[in-house]
């Protein structure tokens, strides 16, 4: 009687570790590609979130409040909060109802106790992604579109 030998050959796991390895090589350049939009719509979420809550705080403490955003710096800030920076890689402008095109230095967004807030339209772009977050100046909505 021949005893039966249980495990793997070198054969089979080399064949085994090359799947994996050609498995987790594909699915990085996936990710590679997907992270900066992830990033962008992230950046977007989070400047429309800064002004949402500075509109709150000015609802409730009965204050103006004033967003900041540096398209210099590519920075962003409820005035005398921490500064909150925005990706190297994403490219910010403005679009104001009377100024047009803002592209570079300072834009402040004013956010009243009575809930209006200066009107403009921030656009996000990076890679092949887009995102434009919309305020309302009447009503102090904040939407963001992709």
């Amino acid at each position: 009687m021949k005893m039966e030998e249980k495990g793997f050959t070198l054969l089979e796991t080399i064949i085994v570790l090359s799947l994996v390895t050609l498995i987790l090589g594909l699915t990085t350049v996936f990710f590679a590609g997907f992270l900066p939009s992830v990033r962008l719509q992230a950046t977007g979420r989070e400047i429309a979130a800064t002004i949402r809550h500075a509109r709150y705080m000015s609802r409730m403490s009965m204050e103006t409040r004033t967003v900041t955003i540096d398209l210099d710096k590519k920075s962003y800030a409820i005035d005398g909060q921490q500064t909150r920076t925005i990706p190297s890689e994403t490219r910010i402008r403005i679009v104001d109802p009377l100024s047009g095109e803002i592209r570079q230095g300072e834009y402040s967004i004013v956010l009243r106790p009575a809930g209006s807030m200066t009107g403009a339209t921030i656009l996000l772009s990076g890679g092949r992604k887009a995102m434009r977050i919309e305020m309302d100046p009447v009503t102090g909505a904040v939407l963001t579109r992709d």
